[in-house]
């Protein structure tokens, strides 16, 4: 990803007027000096190029293009340059002023509708003016809804809000081409190589059916020439020992993870179709990062929130409803954990009172909405993970499981070194 060359990134193109801090904005953003500043108006002569990683989209890159409305001499060829950008842009986002609203503004928003550009505007300089609620709605629908975020960019410590709200119009507005998920298990194997998928069939596993996790890894495997051996619980040791080449992945249901980590070889990787689906669909090392913080349930209780992505009748031994908190309660030692449920579309707006959100492995959502809401819980500061993660750190074996996963168990280790 940091090596991901500028065709293949989120092109963000920054407009505005001289002196409105389209600059100052970008450098907040990347936290480093990207672009040179100075009050004098037309600073910015040329469009400056910044490619960075900004998580959970990916690699993008920044265009910072010089004022709009640049009078200076050689403001003819700036504004040349500045409007190719139109022709670049994937994005643009739109930096005003509270109350700074006239043709210069109009002519970007013009110009981003009739190309069918998604907008974001960002009203700047919000601790000098700050943003009124009329305000903002006469620039949503001068946009046709387009999103409205406020910020100084002269003041670094509202960074993180600021960015928690911007990654979330990215994840809204982006084209859905910059949202394509990885591979499930492609890059982890070799064509010929031997894939071991363990399922289990308990009480919810559809009559006649697999469930659509263990469908979809199935038909990634074979459509990468995989070799896919499908076995229960019972005969995965013998499966094993069958085999004359060692397999090179085995991938097993959740709720059979410490057996298949029991009767994995060391040498042999292993991890969990839910923690796959941490990948195919979010922002996997935050949900890694996030079940690191199980154990603040553990010194403190809290109020955990368990979001399932479909709606189904609860059955006698409900994963979301009735194992997993079992499980969370007996890691903990806390019998008094407060765990809701919310079902389908049924997501809070307001997570504030949680101390850990849980969501299922996604899916019946598409990348977007797990990622829309990955964010919304980092906005709020709440620490998320995803059912596999969850189960896998009660069984206390996480770790094993994302070693197929370098930056995951990273992000997984730095937060438990930090308690």
């Amino acid at each position: 990803m940091e090596q991901a060359p500028k065709s293949l990134r989120l092109h963000i193109g920054i407009f505005g007027r001289t002196n409105v801090g389209k600059s100052s904005l970008l450098n907040l953003i990347s936290g480093q000096p990207a672009a040179i500043t100075s009050p004098i108006a037309g600073t910015t002569t040329d469009v400056v190029s910044k490619p960075m990683e900004l998580l959970p989209l990916g690699p993008v890159v920044f265009l910072d293009t010089a004022g709009l409305d640049d009078v200076s001499e050689l403001g003819t060829e700036r504004l040349r340059k500045t409007y190719k950008v139109f022709g670049q842009a994937d994005i643009i986002t739109l930096v005003t002023e509270a109350g700074q609203w006239g043709d210069t503004e109009k002519r970007v928003v013009q110009e981003a509708l009739s190309r069918k550009i998604p907008l974001i505007t960002i009203v700047n300089k919000c601790d000098l003016a700050p943003l009124s609620p009329e305000f903002r709605d006469a620039v949503k629908t001068e946009t046709n809804g387009g999103a409205v975020i406020a910020v100084s960019s002269s003041d670094p410590a509202a960074r993180d809000r600021f960015l928690n709200e911007y990654k979330q119009a990215l994840i809204e507005f982006c084209p859905d081409d910059f949202l394509v998920p990885p591979p499930l298990v492609a890059d982890l194997v070799a064509p010929g190589d031997a894939v071991v998928l363990l399922i289990p069939i308990d009480l919810q596993a559809p009559k006649g059916r697999l469930i659509l996790p263990q469908v979809q890894t199935l038909r990634d495997a074979l459509d990468h020439d995989n070799i896919a051996i499908m076995v229960k619980e019972g005969r995965y040791r013998q499966a094993l020992d069958n085999l004359k080449t060692p397999a090179a992945l085995a991938i097993c249901d959740s709720q059979v993870v410490d057996l298949m980590v029991r009767e994995t070889p060391d040498d042999m990787p292993c991890t969990t179709f839910s923690i796959l689906f941490a990948r195919l669909k979010g922002d996997m090392a935050a949900m890694a990062a996030g079940a690191a913080a199980i154990e603040n349930l553990k010194r403190h209780g809290g109020k955990v929130l368990i979001a399932e992505a479909c709606t189904h009748h609860e059955t006698e031994d409900d994963i979301g409803r009735v194992k997993i908190p079992r499980w969370l309660r007996r890691y903990t030692g806390r019998d008094d954990l407060d765990i809701e449920v919310f079902a389908g579309c049924n997501y809070p707006d307001d997570l504030n009172s949680y101390s850990l959100v849980i969501l299922c492995g996604g899916c019946m959502l598409n990348r977007r909405a797990v990622l829309s809401r990955i964010q919304q819980a980092n906005a709020a500061g709440i620490p998320v993970t995803n059912y596999g993660m969850c189960i896998s750190y009660c069984q206390g074996v996480l770790r094993r499981v994302l070693t197929p996963f370098p930056e995951a168990l990273r992000a997984f280790d730095e937060v438990q070194s930090c308690d």
